[in-house]
């Protein structure tokens, strides 16, 4: 088995993960209830980012405890998040959500998520 850093989901999971627009997230152990977030796959790998940080949003409860759950079509799947802290795959992610998310509805968003504030909460998401 492969050290938790080093674990990915598997390809069905990643494929459905990347044809959908939103992923469903439940951040922490506490009592939050799923929300949905936009999400990309960069290098077969699953990265999501916050648009606020405000205290008790899913983005500050992973801050102090990156257990989470991820809702993929039926499927309730127990993951962690990780801090990006790569500058090349920050700008990945940049760029992946620019081509995921590229209505004009969403241009404003894909814009707002690659100022620093924002783009420093890249983080991704792996196995529990």
């Amino acid at each position: 088995m492969l050290p938790k850093t080093l674990r990915r989901f598997p390809q069905r999971t990643i494929t459905a993960i990347d044809t959908g627009k939103i992923l469903g997230i439940r951040a922490g152990k506490g009592p939050h209830r799923f929300i949905g977030i936009w999400v990309v796959v960069v290098e077969n790998r699953v990265f999501v980012r916050s648009w606020s940080s405000k205290p008790g949003g899913w983005y500050m409860t992973l801050l102090k405890d990156p257990r989470c759950t991820i809702k993929v079509g039926n499927r309730n799947i127990a993951a962690r998040a990780v801090r990006t802290r790569s500058s090349r795959l920050k700008d990945a992610v940049s760029h992946a959500y620019r081509e995921k998310y590229n209505t004009p509805g969403s241009l404003k968003y894909v814009q707002g998520f690659k100022l620093p504030k924002r783009k420093n909460t890249t983080s991704e998401l792996v196995p529990a």
